[in-house]
């Protein structure tokens, strides 16, 4: 049960319940972190105020569970506007963006969460409809089929892309702004889980909330997550009274270290040095190894890992750096050769 729990709470494409709404900000006053990212928004949104237009096109990226969503619904409610949201693989063809952004009103945001797994051709669609606010689409086929224009109400579109290398130069170049959201450190996300405390009614102290944020990777989804499991372990076993050893216990038993490592990447880190003598191993190799997705591991372990120092990233693969023996209580072996 510990390891499927684990995989749960730290799978940021798990999906959210109607409680994790609850917990998200409303206003960019209550969003916590990303001090420079709000301070833009902030301007942005007094100009268009001012001038009475929509918000300039906008793309952020940066890992899961940064809060990416979040922001866009924000912008929307600080407009005064609605927001209609879809994601990049579930826009199959043309007749699926015309059909939204003709259901647009003047003013509204689109958010397109996975942006960069859009198909190229439904892109194509995507650029008169940012530069020009309008959109050709073809009626009928073979000598009959003609094109028509289709005038498009002014809007905003903010795109969300965890990985933003994967964007084509023409579409990241049609964004007014882009904005990267980095990970958080402990105090921030000490805070974001007190206002979740509160808003779960939850008995916290706050050393028991530094003791949850410390061990979120960097993350607030995953913090929120948390903070779940261990409400629910205090309500069982300690009357529902949330202190450091009280969320200490609850956080071992889902085999999160105080490193915030789960089972998961102390599994990686252990074939990497076990089986692979610290590497250089292939990202395809290791994936086997572990019994995991190759997407899974470089798009969810991978950064934190790399961030935190424990593995590193090189032409001929992944190697385990010396915080990796470290965290599994392993001697550091250096051989000739190595970039250890």
């Amino acid at each position: 049960m510990p390891e499927k729990l684990t995989q749960h709470l730290n799978d940021p494409s798990a999906p959210n319940s109607a409680q994790d709404h609850s917990l998200r900000p409303t206003e960019l006053d209550d969003f916590v972190g990303q001090a420079k990212v709000k301070e833009r928004l902030e301007v942005m949104i007094q100009s268009a105020r001012i001038r009475g237009e929509s918000l300039e096109h906008i793309l952020l990226s940066g890992p899961p569970g940064l809060g990416k969503t979040t922001l866009a619904h924000i912008l929307a409610k600080a407009m005064g506007v609605q927001i209609r949201i879809t994601s990049g693989p579930t826009l199959e063809k043309a007749g699926d963006l015309a059909g939204l952004l003709t259901s647009l009103e003047e003013n509204d945001v689109l958010f397109i969460d996975e942006i960069h797994r859009l198909n190229k051709s439904i892109e194509e669609y995507l650029y008169p409809a940012m530069e020009d606010f309008r959109i050709d689409i073809i009626i009928d086929q073979g000598p009959s089929a003609r094109s028509v224009c289709l005038n498009l109400p002014k809007f905003t579109l903010i795109g969300a892309t965890t990985r933003p290398g994967m964007l084509s130069s023409p579409l990241r170049s049609r964004f007014g702004m882009t904005n990267r959201l980095e990970y958080y450190d402990s105090e921030i996300l000490k805070s974001i889980v007190l206002r979740s405390s509160g808003l779960l009614d939850l008995k916290i102290e706050e050393d028991a909330a530094f003791e949850i944020a410390r061990r979120s990777r960097g993350t607030p989804r995953i913090s929120n997550n948390l903070l779940r499991w261990v409400r629910d372990f205090a309500l069982v076993r300690a009357e529902g009274h949330v202190t450091k050893t009280v969320a200490d216990n609850a956080l071992n038993m889902l085999e999160i270290d105080a490193s915030g490592l789960d089972e998961m990447d102390k599994r990686i880190l252990e074939t990497l040095i076990v089986k692979y003598q610290g590497g250089p191993v292939g990202l395809g190799s290791l994936a086997v190894a572990v019994g995991e997705e190759a997407g899974t591991l470089e798009e969810v372990h991978e950064p934190y890992l790399i961030m935190e120092g424990y593995l590193q990233r090189t032409q001929q693969g992944r190697i385990a750096l010396p915080k990796a023996y470290e965290s599994l209580g392993m001697k550091v072996v250096k051989r000739q050769g190595d970039l250890l």
